[in-house]
């Protein structure tokens, strides 16, 4: 019993990674594409063992301590960081009653978990005792506080349009009308301003203040080596892939995609709220839109 109790969080925690690994090959991909370059090629066929290869990488480099820096903040940050943003995944409907946790407060749960992350880039900052770093992150938290405020109010905007803050009844509340009835043609302006405020949450270009590698070197992370650092790009990740499953659930009807008055499910004549074929496509379908946004960010950077 206290076995299968961690089986669904374990689950979740190696989809994420996955999903997380998976993005870094699509960012390299993208990128080589868009600049017409061959992009990662010999780790794996085309290249999907790259974003593993440079983790172990990681793993194994030396990991460095600043001789004059807080050692307990500069080894705590990094840590502070990512357990924030994997929290997040907690309150996310992959698919019908395929959530960890439906909370009645579940949008507002999120947006409380993710203003912790910038604390652990502040402490960051602060503990490696380097102006670059400090300097960082104090442009992480104050980037952080700006547009946390937009986002928020965009939140609840959808929570006062859907009735309830739990992010399943959000996604309930938009299965109405098909595709017609997603939030993101109630709330177009929202929607834009959400996009926005999404990326300057995960330092993407051209949000990346924090990083700004012409000025700052690497800002926060600058005295950073070995897997510590690696976390840091963990945490970005995990940061813009919440992000575009929190679009999907907040603007795009999460797991449905259906022409009004007709569902996916049914056409295949399977019963919506069982059976392992309906929880698949409806977990295909989330990650697909979360993917078409992702698509989106990676572009615009790039």
């Amino acid at each position: 019993g206290l076995i299968w109790l961690f089986v669904p969080a374990l689950t979740l925690i190696l989809g994420i990674t996955i999903g997380v690994l998976v993005i870094v090959w699509l960012e390299r991909e993208i990128s080589a594409a868009i600049q017409q370059r061959i992009g990662p090629e010999y780790a794996g066929p085309l290249g999907i063992l790259q974003a593993l290869a440079d983790g172990t990488k990681l793993l194994f480099k030396e990991d460095l301590l600043p001789s004059r820096g807080d050692i307990p903040l500069f080894s705590i940050g990094p840590s502070i960081a990512v357990i924030s943003i994997l929290l997040s995944y907690l309150v996310i409907p992959f698919g019908y009653r395929l959530v960890l946790a439906d909370l009645s407060i579940g949008v507002s749960l999120w947006i409380s978990i993710s203003s912790i992350a910038p604390i652990g880039l502040l402490i960051s900052g602060y503990g490696s005792n380097n102006k670059y770093s400090f300097s960082g992150g104090l442009r992480a938290a104050a980037q952080s506080i700006s547009y946390e405020i937009p986002l928020t109010l965009c939140v609840l905007s959808i929570s006062l349009l859907s009735n309830s803050s739990s992010t399943v009844d959000i996604v309930e509340a938009q299965s109405q009308y098909g595709f017609w009835g997603w939030n993101m043609w109630r709330q177009p302006i929202g929607f834009i301003v959400f996009l926005i405020s999404s990326l300057a949450e995960c330092e993407r270009l051209p949000f990346d203040l924090p990083e700004a590698e012409e000025e700052l070197v690497a800002g926060y992370q600058t005295e950073y080596s070995g897997i510590k650092y690696g976390l840091f790009y963990v945490a970005s990740y995990l940061n813009l892939l919440v992000s575009s499953l929190f679009v999907t659930v907040l603007y795009l009807g999460g797991w449905n995609f259906s022409m009004p008055y007709i569902s996916i499910p049914e056409l295949f004549g399977i019963n919506k709220t069982a059976g392992v074929f309906g929880m698949t496509i409806d977990i295909f379908i989330t990650l697909a839109k979360a993917y078409l946004f992702l698509f989106i960010s990676i572009t615009t950077r790039w």
